[in-house]
């Protein structure tokens, strides 16, 4: 039984050090379609967790946010934003990440401030899995700091929906899962959000001719000289 218990850490751990390491790629990547790519083995990665989850702890309706995950995330999701990038012809176009050691270096500190901040959740935790909670923090982290580097809203967007991941992350592993009715309240939200953010993509598009937030920004700029 304790053997069985300690693969079952390691494999989670391995879980949680795969989607810390997807993070950091989608952070240093500047192909948006690479980058949707990455988000969908993200997703899937967190469908494995989350099965692993629900058979181990005896969970069924773990099983049900994993079909949910894997049908919303890895499938549903990544496909409608490739139909969006074919649509709007993004599909060679990069989003140029500047300066990238740096931000890279500023990732590597931003995991080395999870572990500081939740090692006293740490220490109280008798959890088996307990250091996964810094790992998903770090992820949640990573995902703000795609959304502020990055300057295509396809990229920003990516960025928020790794920050939900890490948190459905962190809640399956920590808490074997959150009541059946908050994950389909939690999954239909997510759905919702990426119907929204496709309209406000073609909305933009037509407005400036561009996703580019910097355009955005002078654009009200301009304005406000104008005025």
């Amino acid at each position: 039984m304790a053997t069985l218990e300690s693969l079952y850490g390691q494999a989670v751990f391995l879980l949680a050090a795969l989607v810390l390491f997807t993070s950091f790629v989608m952070l240093a990547q500047s192909r948006v379609t690479t980058l949707v790519n990455l988000f969908a083995l993200q997703g899937l990665l967190l469908t494995g967790t989350t099965a692993l989850v629900a058979i181990v702890q005896n969970s069924p309706h773990l099983l049900v946010s994993a079909t949910l995950t894997l049908g919303l995330k890895v499938i549903l999701i990544p496909l409608l934003l490739h139909w969006l990038i074919l649509r709007m012809g993004l599909h060679r176009a990069t989003d140029e990440v500047r300066r990238p050691l740096q931000l890279l270096l500023g990732a590597a500190s931003l995991v080395v401030f999870s572990y500081w901040i939740t090692l006293p959740v740490v220490q109280l935790s008798e959890l088996e899995t307990r250091n996964i909670i810094a790992a998903s923090t770090a992820t949640l982290l990573l995902g703000m700091l795609l959304m502020i580097s990055h300057r295509q809203a396809i990229s920003q967007v990516v960025g928020f929906m790794a920050m939900e991941n890490a948190l459905f992350f962190s809640a399956v592993v920590s808490t074997h899962g959150m009541p059946m009715v908050v994950e389909l309240g939690v999954a239909f939200d997510v759905m919702v959000a990426a119907v929204i953010f496709g309209v406000f993509f073609f909305q933009i598009r037509e407005s400036i001719d561009s996703l580019d937030v910097d355009a955005l920004s002078r654009l009200t700029e301009s304005e406000e000289s104008e005025s």
